[in-house]
């Protein structure tokens, strides 16, 4: 029961100081989660910390792997909207 920042985060800081079992710290080449120390902000929260101010989609992830902040959550567009934007402006 654990998160982890994944290789997507810019060290950004946003995180870091939010954390409040102090789990979050800096190393190269980003930032990283110690799982003896990670509560997932249960008790704590009702959503997740890092996950909630981290300005980059799916750095952070659960102990499966899955985005606790998943793509188009903080634009709120659906990732498969996004792609056909990205094309149809690539094209131009």
């Amino acid at each position: 029961m654990a998160y982890q920042i994944v290789a997507a985060c810019t060290n950004c800081w946003a995180c870091q100081p939010l954390c409040p079992s102090e789990a979050i710290y800096p190393a190269a080449p980003h930032f990283l989660i110690d799982a003896k120390r990670c509560t997932e902000c249960d008790g704590a929260y009702s959503e997740p910390q890092c996950a909630a101010i981290c300005p980059i989609e799916a750095a952070i992830v659960d102990s499966q792997g899955v985005a606790v902040n998943p793509p188009g959550s903080l634009t709120g567009i659906p990732p498969e909207r996004m792609a056909a934007a990205r094309a149809e402006i690539g094209a131009r």
